[in-house]
């Protein structure tokens, strides 16, 4: 029998010697193709996969869900042998169903069980058929399980009727409603954790505040969005304009596009701008690079292309470094007004917030106008008051005449 191959935790980045372990793609026993991908791990700055090295089974997975490796760790092997008959469509879960492990079986109902959702099903005594997948590609992820797991419980709190029909008992277990669950802060979050401190730490932050009405962006977007969605193949949003109206905002007031090194300041001819995105594993921050030379349509499409890959933790760790300014939308889950906090190195962080229809006064009348409030953090020791107010200014006439992008005004 030829010797097993070992799968080694890659290295992933520079200065990166620690990883988590993140969801195994197949169960020990699985057949596997060559390049197939085994695993997810968890970085300090994005989610990458580990493929196989070779075709055959894995074996000697040593490394669960939510621990933690060195770059160079063994985490599992590669087994060569004949490739089973059932096999030969892709994936298969003929080695699951040689040694008895049903973990990425294929249920009518679910796609593929992944190995931590089995082991959650065992724990509590369900089938794969009870619970809904919501996976990509149909798989039943943990996350699921758990959901419906917690579904359940909440349903046995609930009042029931009495035998008598006029009383109401609450079936509740006080240790179930007082319950902990202790969990490693993810590679993810510790180093958003740091980031954030370090921010508050070394800089000198201070925020502005504006409003702008947005019903000259939105009367576009009506006018052109079927044309737009037609022609480049994506939906105009809110965000191409913001990135090009920041493009401006930072050729003018260059302060803010520019960071602390040392006992220098860099400034930077060029426009790398950092979008906010929720993703699998939480808010991520991927980089649209030269801005300044992308179209309204280009934008959308890198976002749309980092949101997908967000959402199946596909993200690159060149894809999150490099930025010189970001903006970040808490409108989109319904923020009113914040402060965002910047990203060191750079000195600057835009903050959108939702669209309320709001009482403004127009040429000495009161009328109702689609309003949003922004906000500029920025890096006192770099950026003055009055640049920082200028910028945020710069922000609001260019979205409250967007023919300005065009006119260069």
């Amino acid at each position: 029998m030829s010797e097993a191959i070992q799968v080694e935790v890659p290295t992933v980045g520079e200065s990166i010697s620690e990883v988590q372990i993140g969801q195994w793609l197949k169960a020990e026993g699985d057949w596997v193709n060559s390049g197939e991908d085994l695993v997810e791990i968890e970085t300090e700055k994005a989610s990458v996969q580990i493929p196989a090295p070779a075709s055959g089974f894995l074996r000697n997975i040593s490394k669960q869900e939510e621990e933690f490796a060195n770059v160079g760790d063994v985490i599992a092997a590669i087994e060569p042998g004949e490739k089973p008959a059932e096999a030969a469509g892709g994936t298969s879960n003929s080695g699951s169903a040689a040694t008895g492990n049903p973990d990425t079986s294929k249920t009518e109902s679910s796609g593929f069980v992944m190995p931590a959702a089995q082991r959650l099903l065992d724990e509590h005594g369900l089938s794969a058929n009870q619970v809904p997948a919501r996976g990509p590609g149909g798989r039943l992820l943990k996350e699921d399980v758990l959901a419906f797991v917690r579904e359940q419980e909440t349903k046995t709190t609930l009042p029931t009727p009495s035998p008598a029909g006029n009383e109401t008992s609450l079936v509740t277990n006080d240790s179930e409603l007082r319950s902990e669950e202790i969990k490693p802060l993810s590679m993810l979050r510790r180093t958003i954790a740091a980031r954030l401190v370090e921010a508050q730490q070394t800089a000198a932050l201070l925020t502005t505040f504006n409003e702008i009405d947005m019903d000259p962006v939105m009367k576009i977007r009506k006018k052109y969005k079927d044309q737009f969605l037609e022609r480049h193949g994506v939906k105009l949003g809110f965000m191409s304009f913001f990135a090009k109206a920041a493009v401006e905002a930072l050729r003018r007031y260059p302060a803010v596009n520019a960071e602390i090194r040392g006992d220098d300041v860099v400034y930077r001819h060029y426009q790398d701008i950092g979008v906010a995105i929720g993703g699998g594993k939480g808010l991520v921050v991927p980089v649209l690079r030269n801005v300044e030379r992308m179209s309204f349509a280009d934008v959308e499409q890198s976002i749309g292309n980092f949101a997908r890959q967000a959402g199946e933790n596909r993200l690159q760790p060149t894809d999150l470094i490099g930025g010189t300014f970001t903006i970040s939308n808490g409108g989109v889950y319904g923020s009113l007004l914040s402060t965002p906090i910047v990203n060191p190195p750079q000195s600057g962080i835009l903050g959108l917030h939702s669209i309320q229809q709001r009482p403004v006064a127009i040429d000495g009348n009161v009328v109702i106008r689609p309003m949003m409030y922004v906000a500029l953090t920025y890096d006192h020791r770099i950026v003055d008051g009055r640049e920082a107010v200028g910028f945020l200014k710069t922000i609001k006439d260019v979205i409250e005449d967007p023919a300005r992008l065009f006119l260069e005004l």
